[in-house]
């Protein structure tokens, strides 16, 4: 890997490991075709997550990038072998529920059923302990304090399911932009998606259609800011069927969610073969360990102080 440092006051810094993740879905089972296509028609589909997997585990194979895969449960009961394979090939496999319902559309008894069920068959598929979740849409907020509680609750160790920017679909504006503690009593550990600021407003910079559809050069401005100024590692995510061009189409979308959907899927994989390479990257439980070590010491430095 031909990982960048960076300069600092004459002196050559150690990359920072930033922290690599794909949110494994197929093309019909997007936040935004939600409305218009059905969940009981899934089933018929044309399923192309396999494919496509299997070729992300090839260009991070060539790139020795290792990555956490946030996988909805509907996908693990059906692809056991591929994620037997993602976990051979040294990658965190982690929930992503079920079937990509929104957290804010539960309730606690919902979300926790979602959750059970999710790790179990995930666990089940790939014999490895599941510690990490992402929302689907990122759909942890200020609407849902209980579930930090719930993922606290069940196991897990860190969560990566907040946008900190505002989005018509997503987003908890006022989150903290890095690493946090949900719950003061409690080590769970949020790491919401990356962004940058820019004359003081926050710009998300974390992948999905924002990689895909700006400039490679905001990514890196981005990451770089993050990585230099900032001295933190990024949060990065993307979708399998973001490099697949040749997906169905859907008709009867919204026209911004089909510009959203299919914007440079042709481009996509050879910008994430330039990100990949231009920086360093790891599984996001990786990432989690150190930000909570982080964390842990400033608390202790901040009653040292105190006291």
């Amino acid at each position: 890997m031909n990982a960048i440092t960076f300069q600092e006051k004459g002196e050559a810094q150690e990359a920072i490991v930033n922290g690599l993740s794909v949110d494994v879905e197929d093309w019909f089972q997007v936040g935004a075709f939600e409305d218009v296509i059905e969940r009981d028609s899934w089933g018929g589909l044309d399923d192309r997550v396999e494919r496509n997997v299997h070729a992300i585990l090839d260009l991070f194979d060539e790139a020795k990038a290792t990555a956490t895969f946030f996988t909805l449960g509907w996908v693990a009961q059906r692809h056991g072998t591929l994620l037997r394979e993602i976990a051979k090939r040294g990658h965190e496999v982690a929930s992503h529920g079920w079937d990509h319902q929104r957290v804010f559309r539960m309730d606690r008894q919902t979300f926790a059923r979602d959750l059970e069920k999710t790790r179990k068959t995930i666990e089940d598929c790939c014999g490895k302990r599941v510690i990490g979740y992402r929302a689907p849409s990122f759909s942890i907020d200020h609407r849902t304090p209980w579930a930090f509680m719930e993922l606290a609750e069940q196991g897990y160790l860190y969560s990566s399911s907040v946008a900190p920017v505002a989005h018509d679909h997503y987003g908890w504006a006022d989150a903290p932009r890095f690493a946090f503690r949900p719950m003061p009593w409690h080590d769970l550990i949020e790491l919401p998606v990356t962004t940058a600021e820019f004359r003081g407003k926050r710009l998300a910079a974390g992948g999905g259609g924002f990689f895909r559809v700006l400039p490679y050069a905001f990514s890196r401005w981005a990451i770089r800011q993050v990585n230099r100024e900032e001295q933190r590692p990024a949060i990065f995510y993307f979708h399998p069927w973001e490099i697949d061009p040749g997906q169905p189409r859907v008709s009867g979308a919204p026209l911004r969610s089909r510009l959203r959907h299919y914007t440079n899927l042709s481009k996509m994989s050879d910008k994430l073969n330039q990100l990949i390479n231009e920086f360093s990257w790891g599984r996001i439980d990786l990432i989690a360990h150190r930000e909570n070590a982080r964390l842990a010491a400033e608390k202790a430095a901040k009653y040292e102080l105190d006291t």
